[in-house]
């Protein structure tokens, strides 16, 4: 696809979920933003900032020309909705990519509009990969639209399920005994209760 094809398929697409959350919320004033700037200037900001990350990525894939990974009914390791149990809990995400790597085994990529959180993040897709698909996952990246490129690839070849078991089963303990110890930090910033916490 063309990269003003792609920008068009966002701004379509964003419109109509920016039209969806004004007719949920319409005082931009309450709206949560990035950085200090109006609901209507984020607003806008975004916009145009999605736009230039969609050329990004569109210009990076005809470059880089990865190939994704099919399911076994070929469907293309494309936002791949996955679920299974961890640790004893029912885990489910969506996967942005799966692409095959030399070696036949397949690579997990996250497509990052912002920065990257915490490996565990890919940890937890490799092992649903594992699990649902039966595929070897020895590699897995982020795509940073900021950028345009990728990240250095983490090697989670290594990576066990008990290892990530044993911290959904840590989160899943403290939820069910409510406990919720307060972390404050930068990261308060993107909280959507901060307005209403007494830590942040």
């Amino acid at each position: 696809m063309p990269s003003e094809e792609a920008v068009e398929v966002f701004s379509d697409a964003y419109t109509a979920l920016t039209n969806s959350a004004l007719d949920k919320e319409s005082n931009l004033a309450r709206w949560m933003t990035a950085g200090n700037v109006s609901g209507e200037t984020d607003m806008v900001n975004r916009y145009a900032l999605g736009q230039s990350q969609v050329v990004r990525y569109v210009e990076w894939a005809r470059e880089s020309g990865p190939t994704i990974w099919k399911t076994s009914d070929g469907t293309p390791g494309l936002e791949l909705h996955v679920q299974a149990e961890i640790g004893g809990v029912a885990v489910q995400g969506y996967i942005d990519q799966l692409t095959e790597e030399p070696d036949s085994s397949v690579r997990v990529r996250d497509l990052k509009t912002g920065s990257t959180r915490s490996k565990f993040q890919l940890k937890t897709y490799t092992v649903l990969a594992r699990k649902v698909f039966g595929v070897a996952v020895n590699k897995a990246d982020w795509f940073m639209a900021k950028t345009g490129g990728l990240s250095r690839a983490l090697d989670v070849s290594k990576v066990e399920e008990e290892e990530v078991g044993e911290v959904f089963a840590a989160m899943d303990a403290g939820v069910k005994a409510g406990n919720f110890p307060a972390r404050p930090g930068w990261h308060c910033r993107f909280c959507d209760v901060s307005h209403a916490c007494a830590f942040s």
